[in-house]
Parts: structure tokens; sequence; C-alpha cells
């Protein structure tokens, strides 16, 4: 007598099941963007070119959010508002002899993306992989990511970086910030892993916070990208002058 209502049962659940399952499999989709939505994003071009070429630090800082930053090979990914103030007074034409001038505005190509949008930008050299979150203050960078015309040539992206910043192991709070000593004192060069992939070799430096470095080489395979190497270089292994004019710090 309870067989058929076992088999209703069981074939609601396998039709739940199923809607669920279907419903994973097909997110729903971004929403629209509007016309002032889009003239808000393009506005943070603007200011980044702005506030970047007349060494507004602060200024450019309030362009990410609290949790985004910026990243490039060299520079690393950059996130905090201290952090990314040191960037912009770091630049070339906010030190000495530097010809501060506001930039170019690239023109953005925006899209809609799930939590927000992402877009591309063209640069001096090459092109900002972006990806824009509406904050309570407005739009903001997520994040941004310089690929240059060799990394573009490389066939690499935003993806590629993350993904190899990821298995390197930045953002575990173990690698340190970099800074220079240079004529105009001690400058910002870099946090996190630096990335070189403009050559054959795609290779990554980190310097880490308690003294000593991690040298990688990186390879993409079909799982993934994947270490080909990972050399230690100890404190006392590295060259006196590394130990002379850099230092680090949380």
């Amino acid at each position: 007598m309870m067989r058929p209502w076992v088999l209703v049962v069981a074939a609601t659940a396998c039709l739940v099941a199923g809607t669920v399952v279907r419903t994973q499999e097909h997110p729903a989709p971004a929403p629209a963007l509007s016309s002032q939505d889009l003239a808000d994003i393009q506005k943070l071009s603007a200011g980044y070119a702005q506030s970047l070429g007349t060494c507004k630090g602060e200024e450019w800082a309030d362009l990410f959010a609290p949790d985004g930053g910026f990243a490039s090979g060299p520079r690393g990914m950059v996130r905090g508002r201290q952090r990314l103030i040191a960037l912009v007074m770091s630049e070339r034409q906010c030190n000495a002899g530097g010809e501060r001038r506001a930039r170019a505005v690239p023109t953005a190509v925006i899209e809609p993306a799930p939590g927000g949008a992402i877009g591309t930008a063209p640069s001096t050299l090459g092109h900002y992989e972006d990806v824009y979150v509406k904050t309570p203050a407005g739009w903001r960078f997520k994040s941004r990511q310089v690929i240059t015309a060799q990394e573009k040539a490389a066939q690499l992206t935003s993806k590629d970086f993350a993904d190899i910043r990821r298995l390197a192991g930045d953002g575990t709070g173990v690698f340190g910030d970099l800074y220079i000593n240079t004529p105009d004192g001690w400058r910002f060069r870099s946090s996190g892993l630096v990335i070189d992939a403009a050559g054959p070799k795609k290779a990554g430096t980190a310097y880490l916070k308690n003294g000593g470095h991690y040298e990688d080489v990186y390879v993409k395979t079909s799982s993934g990208w994947r270490f080909e190497s990972r050399v230690f270089v100890s404190a006392q292994q590295e060259s006196a002058t590394i130990a002379e004019h850099s230092r680090r710090v949380e």
C-alpha cells in the first residue's frame, strides 16, 4: 500500500534535485549596466590617469575598493591604501627630475559580470584588465592588472597572473613589501610576488618578511600553472647589494 506514495516522493525528490543541478549549471546572468554605471566606471580611468600622472597618491588610492588592488609583473599585487599611495610616490614622475602631468585618458571597454563589471583599457605599456565593483562610495576598481605588449604576445591574461600568485603562496602573509634606497630616500618597489613573464621562462621572486627569498620558475600544464622549480635563497646568501640597498617590511 505504501509503494505508490514512495514512488511519488522519490520522483518528486529527483525532480527537485534536477532543478537544483540545472540552476547551478546555469547561474543567473549579470545585471545590465545603466548608462550612468558606464559613465561612472569610465570616470575611474580618467581619475586613474590624472592622479597617477600628477602624483596625487591619496586620490589614486581612493579609486580602489577597500579590498581591491593594483597588479603588474614588476610591482606584484599591491593592496591597502598606504601601499597604493607609496606605489604612486615611487613612480618616476614623482621623484627628482620627473615631469608631473596628466596622462591620456584611456577609454575602457566595459561589460557586466557577476558581482559588478569587467573591462579592458589601453595603456602605454599594453593594456589593463579590470574588475569593477559598486561600493557605498560608488564604482571602484576591485583589481587592475597591467598586461604588457610582451606579456600579451606570450598569451598571458590577468587570470594567468592570479593563478601564478595563488600557486606561489602570495596573499598568505609570508611575503613582504620591498623598498629600495634611492637618491630621493626609501621608495616602495613591490609587494608580494614579482613575476617576470615576458621572457621564455616565467619566473618569480618573492621576498620573505623574515629574510631570504624564493626564486621560482613556472610552467603552464594541461592542469594549470605548476612549479618547474623553486629555490630558497637564505638571507645569508643574498647579495650584499640587496642587503645594503633594499629592505622588507610587513
